[in-house]
């Protein structure tokens, strides 16, 4: 059964960095296609970043330029590194396995000025 746990979420200020990671298990990682999302408070849930299974990446108009995702395929894990933090980035970011239409549990970024 697979499964996903996002990490890396907390409180940053504005203008600041953090990276999340997302750790699969329960399928081959490397013929996964991967996928950030977020969703803020009163907001659908938005696509941010995808890499597929041989690494190609993109984005949400809304990130590029701040946001990059990758993948470690010995780790089973995909990251997404924010720059550049701003208050329109308060949400809670969930990891997602195409594959296997699944969803990790979600980690929360929050941004104070």
């Amino acid at each position: 059964q697979v499964q996903l746990v996002e990490s890396g979420g907390g409180m940053v200020q504005v203008g600041g960095s953090l990276t999340l990671s997302c750790t699969v298990s329960g399928i081959t990682f490397s013929k996964a296609i991967m996928a950030w999302f977020r969703q803020a408070p009163g907001k659908e849930r938005e696509r941010v970043a995808l890499v597929g299974s041989g690494g190609t990446t993109s984005y949400a108009n809304s990130v590029k330029g701040r946001f990059t995702v990758s993948r470690d395929n010995a780790k089973n894990t995909v990251y997404l590194q924010i720059n550049n933090l701003s208050l329109e980035d308060n949400a809670d970011y969930y990891c997602y396995c195409y594959n296997e239409n699944s969803w990790g549990q979600g980690t929360q970024v929050t941004v104070s000025s």
